[in-house]
């Protein structure tokens, strides 16, 4: 059986290429970045001992750099598992929930018009160039110049004129030998309710829009004339060109995607021009609306995290507000998007021209996420005085979160705008009443409620405002560049005595740190455990060394030092590191479990502040201030033995 074209690309773009791979090799964690779609394990084709095998989603290919095979996913099934090439396509349109195509002689029929419209495409594409470069497009040209424009920028993106003529492209067409038919397929010609059909494009800017594998598939022309009254008009929608399913640039940018980064979506063709002569190849933009669902995927498929930048004007703003809305029901892990607003009046065109690429790249630096934008929509200029307005923002934010489709996403979302919530509020209060007066007013004596002052909303803001000053201080232990004692223990104690990360494996697999360069030393352990690399101290400091480390382990180890953790060093003997690493681990895994029940406790109280959820939240706290106390304890006196349970 034949299959089109259109069906093998479409289940091919549904799937990713690592869906299919993965099921048969186990990628490698040192080498492979999953947010990027680059995948590396040991080849399934021949055996190795380190991982030559490449497996990228952006281009839909692996090869082995050590054997030399090299497909696609229908190539993978066949040449591994012994498939035929149409068992391997029934195994990946099931995986892409599509279903088989029946036998269709009239489909496949179609399918061969739909390659020979392509040819035609190709062919109005010449013309076009063509007409640029003749007498008649002298005007566009001098457009092209006054808008920075060079001659080689102009050839890469193929840009053409259509002369002000309703038979011009018709005519070189069936001169060509292309039939009417074809032509009206195409979009190129207008033909309903008129005896005599004439050109769709006429003393126009011609911007030819390839598919994902670079073939023509419909234009875009800008008008000469300032009397016209469509400035932009694009191709209709044909068997080629689906415009809610295409991207602009899309074949450029992925191919330039190769070298890092991430994918820039802007709002037309000229800013995507225009920033690909400063240096942006990445860039590409929607055709005339506001972005898809499925132009969503197809950024996703490039770039995890693409950014989405607008103009800076109240439309580009409204722009980004409602893609915020499109964006966020479908967030996923490793699926978001940034968004990045660019100075009032300017759009990337002139930013880059005025200011040059650095101007722009600042612009992409200070992207925003996708939740603080939607926080910035639902509380810029609002005013939240009192209570009914705190809840109408609170219960805003409830139903925007809970719109998230994917379970832990959600989660983290709503927990991040309750802690927003409890920040903002606690701030809207301080410039209400002026920091002095919120002093007073939150705990007495023994953790008992204290008389709230005047400006204050009585019990139940009372408790709001405990949550918040819980909040804050779980969050100011947990944030900052200061390496928490602790954990730099914990990791030095594994280090230099790697027998303790086989005794306690289950728990040192999931140690929660909360600290960046000590989540790096972790997981070099636990890659060194698995490559059977962690076997002395030794092997484990030479593996640090190897990822670039060594830094971090020197100033873990000389925190340790300082503070006088002696049974994490190297000398101490393995008895002593034992015990004093069980206790720490008992009081770290305590620690981390107390606070997640304090951030759930506070959440439960600013929803429904009531006397048994109040009571509740002070019973976790004295719980919490107990385990630093103890913490702090041990601390204070380089006291690293004593009793301690194993978890």
């Amino acid at each position: 059986m034949r299959f089109s074209d259109g069906f093998l690309s479409e289940i091919r773009d549904r799937v990713p290429i690592s869906a299919v791979v993965g099921l048969r090799v186990t990628w490698d964690r040192k080498k492979t970045n999953a947010p990027r779609g680059d995948f590396w394990a040991c080849c399934p084709f021949h055996g190795e001992k380190s991982p030559s095998f490449h497996c990228e989603d952006r281009k839909g290919r692996y090869h082995c750099f050590g054997c030399g095979v090299s497909g696609d996913h229908f190539r993978f099934l066949t040449d591994l598992d012994g498939m035929t090439f149409p068992e391997a396509v029934e195994r990946i349109a099931e995986m892409a929930g599509v279903p088989m195509p029946a036998r269709d002689a009239h489909e496949e029929r179609r399918e061969k018009e739909r390659a020979s419209l392509t040819d035609v495409m190709e062919l109005a594409t010449k013309f076009f160039e063509d007409r640029l470069q003749s007498a008649d497009g002298a005007r566009a040209r001098a457009y092209l110049r006054d808008r920075g424009l060079t001659p080689l920028t102009q050839q890469t993106f193929r840009l053409g004129f259509a002369p002000d003529s309703r038979n011009a492209l018709k005519e070189f067409l069936a001169s060509k030998g292309i039939e009417k038919v074809q032509m009206e397929a195409c979009g190129l010609t207008v033909f309903e309710d008129v005896p005599v059909s004439y050109d769709r494009f006429r003393d126009r800017i011609m911007f030819p829009i390839p598919d994902s594998r670079g073939r023509i598939i419909a234009f875009g022309g800008r008008a000469m004339s300032a009397e016209v009254s469509a400035k932009y008009l694009n191709s209709p929608e044909t068997e080629l060109f689906h415009k809610g399913n295409v991207l602009y640039n899309f074949a450029r940018a992925r191919k330039a995607l190769q070298k890092g980064g991430a994918v820039i979506a802007v709002e037309g063709y000229m800013d995507v021009i225009a920033l690909a002569q400063a240096g942006f190849d990445n860039a590409v933009a929607p055709l005339g609306t506001a972005l898809t669902e499925n132009q969503l995927e197809l950024l996703w498929r490039m770039s995890g995290e693409p950014v989405l930048c607008f103009d800076g004007d109240k439309a580009g703003l409204k722009a980004a507000y409602r893609a915020a809305d499109m964006v966020l029901p479908l967030v996923a892990p490793g699926h978001t998007a940034r968004f990045a607003l660019l100075p009032e009046g300017k759009d990337p065109d002139d930013l880059v021209k005025a200011e040059g690429p650095e101007a722009f790249r600042a612009v992409l630096t200070a992207a925003r996420p996708l939740s603080e934008l939607v926080w910035m929509r639902e509380t810029s200029g609002g005013v939240f005085d009192t209570p009914e307005r705190r809840a109408e923002l609170e219960k805003t934010l409830r139903e925007l979160t809970g719109r998230i489709k994917d379970e832990s996403v959600r989660y983290h979302y709503q927990q991040e705008m309750r802690e927003r919530v409890l920040s903002f509020f606690g701030n809207q209060r301080g410039r209400q009443q002026g920091q002095g007066e919120r002093g007073k007013g939150s705990f007495g004596k023994g953790g008992e409620r204290g008389q709230w002052n005047k400006g204050g909303a009585g019990a139940a803001a009372g408790r709001f405002a405990v949550s918040e000053s819980l909040a804050r201080s779980a969050m100011v232990k947990r944030a900052g560049g200061i390496m928490p004692l602790r954990e730099a223990a914990l990791v030095v104690a594994l280090v230099n005595h790697p027998a303790l990360i086989d005794e306690n494996f289950d728990h040192v697999e999931k140690l929660d740190l909360s600290h960046g360069e000590l989540r790096q030393l972790h997981t070099v352990l636990i890659d060194a455990m698995a490559h059977g690399e962690a076997n002395t101290r030794e092997a484990v400091v030479a593996a640090i060394g190897r990822v670039g480390c060594a830094e971090m382990w020197e100033r873990a180890v000389a925190l340790a030092r300082r503070t006088r953790q002696w049974t994490a060093l190297e000398d101490a003997a393995i008895e002593d590191a034992r015990d004093a690493f069980a206790q720490a681990l008992h009081l770290h895994r305590s620690a981390r479990t107390l606070h997640k029940e304090l951030k759930q406790a506070e959440a439960a109280l600013a929803t429904d502040p009531t006397d048994e959820n109040y009571r509740h939240l002070v019973e976790i706290q004295a719980q919490f201030h107990d385990v630093q106390a103890t913490e702090a304890l041990i601390e204070g006196f380089g006291v690293s033995s004593g009793r301690g349970g194993r978890n």
